[in-house]
């Protein structure tokens, strides 16, 4: 019981520091985006064309 209060502990500190790190830096978190290779830029500010014709469809019916 110890060994799980310990690591719930710890873990919880972990995702609270992560947490003020994304509060106070204000970006958001993002993937790999498959790797190095595609220089991991892959937050969107817009959404694509599909996502707009799904939305455009899901209000008209």
């Amino acid at each position: 019981m110890t060994y799980f209060l310990v690591t719930f502990v710890f873990m919880a500190f972990v995702i609270a520091i992560m947490a003020i790190g994304v509060i106070f830096g204000r970006r958001a978190i993002k993937g790999s985006c498959g790797g190095a290779a595609n220089n991991a830029n892959c937050i969107c500010v817009e959404k694509c064309d599909k996502r707009k014709k799904l939305e455009a469809n899901l209000n008209q019916g």
